[in-house]
């Protein structure tokens, strides 16, 4: 009998074993848990104080509960909504001022950090104890959502409030890619000197902005990153809620940052249709070079397109497969072919692009890998540097 229960014993385990490593060779895990998910940890850290949140309509649990209702239900004293471009519902355009207002469901105040008031004022702060910091980021560095976390981070340090990000995964985690941003380049579509991909977490890169000391007179935030749970940087993620208008689905983030380089040109990026950051084309493409037409018109995601009620002509890249790099083929075709190169760039590509020598170079006709060869040197010390903050 003991030498059957040592056979059965050592059978449990070898399927054990070699179900984990079938697990991990083949990328396979137990369902993710978001930090909001997580709330064994958090939920201690908030009874008995007056909370502030920072959230918009991706802050949900996996039972698609939202954060500010399961707070709620479990007698958390909620005092205030922060929301960051787009509004707390996630229904503004991009760029569109969000005004201040009430929420509906909750009744609770809510107050815009986009427009002129990006930062919490000490009087929007008064009598917050904590704050929540919950937002799901996509993982480009003009995606403005890690621009309302550092200014979040620089308001609670100054007013000493505790803030607490709830973690979710990066969909394009695995990928450190394009040009540095030069500080004097810096804005709100801008705010660091990371590459364009910087493949972190919104929770790591929290950390790193204390870390290296980029918040106002070297500040530090009192910051505590409830973690993901089954989670590591190479699995796939498909986010269950749109993260703003105009990405509507996995296709569309994963070419959001390298179609984003068109919003400073004169070619559109599909806004006025239903294949946002999946399309790109203008009037001022040759229809003899690409065979791909569409007409961008009002909709949920712009009322006012580029290139509104014209045809424009470019190409269809929903079903192109699944980008792993920051691709510029895209951008260089489209400027070589256009019918106008003067007017093809505008002001806004610069702050996108966070420095000057992208458009210079592709100006001049330098190739693309010759381009990417340029970002290399920043890219190994970036990548060094960032390992300091990876929780994953």
């Amino acid at each position: 009998m003991f030498q059957n229960l040592i056979k059965y014993t050592l059978i449990l385990f070898f399927v054990v074993f070699n179900d984990v490593c079938y697990s991990k060779s083949n990328n396979i895990s137990r369902e993710i848990k978001t930090g909001a998910d997580n709330f064994e940890i958090y939920i201690p850290l908030l009874k008995g104080k007056k909370v502030g949140i920072v959230t918009n309509q991706t802050g949900v649990l996996s039972n698609k509960t939202h954060l500010v209702d399961f707070l709620l239900d479990q007698k958390i004293n909620v005092q205030t909504i922060f929301a960051p471009e787009h509004g707390f519902r996630g229904t503004a355009d991009a760029g569109e001022l969000v005004v201040d207002g009430k929420d509906l469901t909750t009744g609770i105040s809510i107050i815009s950090l986009y427009g002129d008031n990006k930062k919490p004022k000490p009087a929007q702060l008064d009598g917050i104890e904590v704050m929540v910091f919950d937002l799901q980021d996509v993982g480009a560095r003009f995606y403005t959502y890690i621009s309302s976390l550092h200014y979040v981070m620089e308001a609670c340090a100054e007013n000493g409030i505790p803030l607490i990000i709830l973690d979710r995964p990066n969909p394009n985690g695995t990928i450190i890619d394009g040009p540095l941003l030069e500080k004097e380049f810096t804005s709100f579509v801008g705010m660091h000197p990371i590459p364009l991909l910087h493949g972190m977490t919104i929770g790591e890169y929290g950390k790193m902005i204390n870390g290296q000391n980029w918040l106002k007179n070297a500040a530090q935030c009192k910051l505590t990153v409830i973690p993901c749970v089954n989670y590591n940087r190479k699995m796939e993620y498909n986010i269950p809620i749109k993260p703003s208008p105009n990405l509507p689905n996995d296709q569309s983030i994963n070419l959001y940052a390298s179609l984003c380089f068109f919003e400073g040109t004169n070619v559109s990026v599909g806004r006025g249709t239903e294949k946002q950051f999946q399309i790109y084309g203008s009037p001022f493409l040759s229809s003899k070079i690409y065979d791909y037409r569409f007409t961008p018109k009002p909709n949920f995601g712009a009322k006012e397109p580029m290139h509104n009620g014209k045809e424009c002509f470019g190409e269809d890249l929903a079903t192109y497969p699944k980008l792993h790099k920051l691709e510029l083929r895209w951008l260089i075709k489209a400027y070589q072919n256009t019918s106008d190169k003067t007017n093809f760039f505008n002001a806004f590509f610069t702050k996108l692009a966070g420095t000057k020598k992208l458009q210079t170079q592709i100006e001049k006709g330098v190739s693309e890998n010759k381009i990417r060869e340029s970002w290399q040197k920043d890219l190994t010390s970036f990548k060094k540097m960032r390992t300091k903050y990876l929780i994953y």
